[in-house]
């Protein structure tokens, strides 16, 4: 499928280097087809390289996707360039009038604060509102997830006490929904946390369904209101190399990291690490855009109330 972005975003020839078809903005004033409006509020540090993760995992769809990225006002990027910034995000207040087909919100690095205490709290539960009424299907990720489970069900992280850091098996439940369509029995995730949403109030909760969890990693796919929203506890899109960038810049700094599970050939960090769940991360990318997006969105975006 076409991945609209920006003539000139960086990771596009990265993009294009992986045979993802990426389309720019000229030519694609030139197709007749309505895109699928996607925003990617973007709350992890390191900007590019999440970009580059969600585009390619939005990439294996036939569909036309259209990605506006959204940054929050409240609060100062310190490992992205303004530059960047400035010329290829929005602010939410620019686009809070528009409605989208589909919204992601990621996680961010602030999993161990309370979430009132986190400075851009209340323009992010300003956002999750707005996506009741102004989006289709909203997929949050990791730290956005736990946000999302809080804000909208009123249900808290709780800290653990040891980081869930590799890569864990995970079964899937209530295999008839179409989000985990296609998915094999059990499947390999990516998690990188010291804090969880604890599943026994998931379950007690009749407005959510869990769909995939974990023995040693708990909760890792739920949703809410027949898909409009969606809960992803670990990093489907992560590289195959972002858990050991993770590990060795968290040993160079002398902290307590233990090596991620199931991650390294024979567990060691100098081999090149495995990449054992993309394939399952295509498919929940496919299948949020398909079932919940594309099949559920209506033509005239603008138009419609949700």
């Amino acid at each position: 499928m076409p991945i609209r972005v920006q003539n000139d975003l960086p990771v596009k020839e990265i993009l294009e280097s992986e045979n993802i078809f990426v389309m720019d903005e000229h030519r694609a004033m030139h197709q007749d087809i309505r895109p699928i409006k996607i925003g990617l509020l973007n709350l992890m540090p390191l900007k590019e390289d999440t970009e580059l993760q969600i585009l390619r995992s939005l990439s294996n769809t036939p569909l036309q996707v259209d990605v506006t990225f959204v940054m929050v006002s409240g609060h100062v990027s310190k490992n992205t360039p303004t530059s960047h910034l400035n010329k290829f995000y929005c602010k939410f207040n620019e686009i809070k009038e528009r409605k989208f087909d589909g919204f992601i919100i990621t996680g961010a690095p602030v999993e161990q604060m309370l979430f009132e205490d986190v400075d851009y709290w209340e323009e992010l539960k300003e956002i999750m509102e707005w996506s009741k009424t102004h989006v289709t299907s909203t997929l949050h990720l990791c730290w956005g997830a736990q946000a999302a489970m809080y804000y909208h069900y009123g249900i808290d992280k709780v800290q653990m006490d040891h980081k869930v850091f590799g890569v864990f098996w995970h079964k899937v439940l209530n295999r008839k929904i179409p989000l985990v369509r296609g998915f094999d029995d059990v499947f390999l995730a990516p998690h990188s946390r010291h804090t969880e949403i604890p599943l026994n109030l998931v379950r007690k909760d009749e407005r959510l369904t869990i769909l995939a969890e974990s023995d040693e990693a708990g909760l890792f796919l739920a949703m809410a209101q027949a898909g409009r929203q969606i809960f992803v506890m670990g990093h489907p899109e992560y590289d195959r190399v972002t858990l050991d960038q993770e590990y060795k810049r968290d040993l160079g700094k002398g902290l307590l990291i233990q090596m991620p599970v199931n991650y390294y050939t024979d567990d060691n960090p100098e081999s090149r690490p495995l990449l054992t769940w993309r394939a399952t991360a295509n498919n929940l990318y496919t299948n949020w855009l398909n079932y919940y997006v594309y099949q559920v969105t209506p033509y005239d975006l603008d138009g419609t109330p949700f």
